[in-house]
């Protein structure tokens, strides 16, 4: 299991302010564009698969498909 990284503990909360709500967005969307999991970023943030979605939505970023190939490349 992975830890909450300390940058996002403690934001978790229904009472975000805006700058931690933009701060959060932010990692996720270069994390997940890095070629991080759902998973890895729900277990990093503290928040649900779904939160991440959420955040990546709302950040305009294009998710890979189910079970997708990392986005780093091939090499081929």
């Amino acid at each position: 299991m992975l830890k909450v990284l300390e940058q996002v503990r403690d934001t978790a909360s229904v009472r975000q302010t805006s700058a931690q709500r933009r701060q959060l967005i932010e990692f996720v969307a270069a994390a997940y564009q890095q070629g991080r999991s759902l998973r890895e970023l729900a277990e990093f943030t503290g928040r649900t698969q779904t939160a991440v979605r959420r955040a990546l939505d709302e950040a305009g970023v294009a998710r890979l498909g189910r079970g997708a190939q990392s986005v780093a490349p091939s090499g081929r």
